[in-house]
């Protein structure tokens, strides 16, 4: 291929890729309003079903589109098999610990969460993978920290939502990590939601014998938005993958800040929720660790594109 249509296909590449990721975190940011809209079915039975729709979906595409390799060489590689376990419970926690929150009027804790992950992210790599960290990182991460000694001081309470969600992400990051690219996104959530639906399965059984479920009681409408929430997680899952394979890593950092400023408008905006001065100043200060991070995120990605051009040049 010439060098111009290289580049130019190339540059096609990164906008679709743009374009995927941007979707991906506008269907995640509106996701409190469709959480919202499941209810009166509780946290628990919103999970349960979306663990089991979603393999339900899985199911399907790894039918229609023969994939079913990957799951005899998961089996066999245990190390594999226990990181995805991991990862698995990670995101059912995250899952569940979301869906509380919206559905009991705290949306703004869940998008403060969302807006701490990157730096729970940055500070499980020094702890975990002992990766070093530039000066502005690690001052992104202090202002941070500030910002949750803030929000516990000043609102009386510990943040505990915001940080569950945003450890139990980064720490599904993380197990993804070391798990590595073996599986698509598209077979690891098949994978997680295989392992999961036993205990979903339970879960559902128990939650009838008490007579906590809604589904099928609340009409027909009911019914379907509770099956919907297979597709409603898949699809920008998949969109997700997407992005991640045609856009520059910064790239992505920089739009999943999209997903955190439309939870907290929807918060505001369209479920009710009020939002005291001290916590609009709790969000100001963790905003100013994320423009460090940002600030430091396109310093790098300059001098790494720099130094690609240089050695080009080099060798021509």
């Amino acid at each position: 291929m010439p060098y111009r249509s290289l580049v130019r296909h190339e540059r096609d590449e990164v906008s679709k890729g743009t374009v995927y990721g941007f979707a991906a975190y506008l269907l995640w940011g509106a996701f409190p309003l469709y959480f919202h809209r499941l209810l009166p079915a509780g946290a628990w039975e919103i999970l349960v079903h979306r663990i089991l729709w979603t393999l339900v979906v899985c199911a399907i595409g790894v039918v229609v589109l023969r994939r079913t390799a990957f799951i005899r060489k998961l089996i066999r590689d245990k190390r594999r098999l226990a990181l995805v376990t991991i990862a698995s419970l990670l995101i059912a926690t995250n899952w569940l610990v979301y869906v509380y929150a919206v559905n009991t009027g705290r949306t703004s804790q869940a998008s403060l969460g969302y807006f701490l992950n990157p730096l729970v992210t940055i500070a499980l790599g020094v702890v975990v993978l002992r990766e070093k960290l530039r000066p502005l990182q690690w001052i992104a991460v202090a202002i941070g920290a500030v910002a949750c000694l803030y929000l516990t001081v000043e609102g009386g309470t510990f943040p505990w939502i915001s940080l569950v969600l945003a450890c139990s992400f980064a720490s599904y990051g993380l197990a993804k990590k070391r798990i590595g690219g073996s599986l698509s996104a598209f077979e690891s959530l098949a994978a997680e939601t295989a392992i999961l639906s036993p205990i979903a399965l339970v879960a559902l059984f128990l939650l009838a014998a008490r007579g906590d479920t809604t589904f099928g009681s609340e009409g027909a409408g009911h019914t379907l938005w509770l099956a919907s929430s297979g597709i409603a997680t898949a699809i920008p899952l998949l969109l997700f993958a997407a992005a991640a394979s045609r856009v520059p890593l910064v790239t992505i950092g920089l739009l999943q800040f999209v997903t955190p400023v439309l939870q907290l408008l929807c918060a505001v905006l369209f479920l009710g929720e009020q939002l005291s001065t001290a916590r609009w100043i709790g969000f100001a200060i963790v905003w100013l660790a994320l423009a460090v991070l940002s600030a430091d995120s396109l310093a790098s990605a300059g001098r790494s594109r720099r130094s690609a051009r240089s050695a080009r040049n080099a060798s021509v």
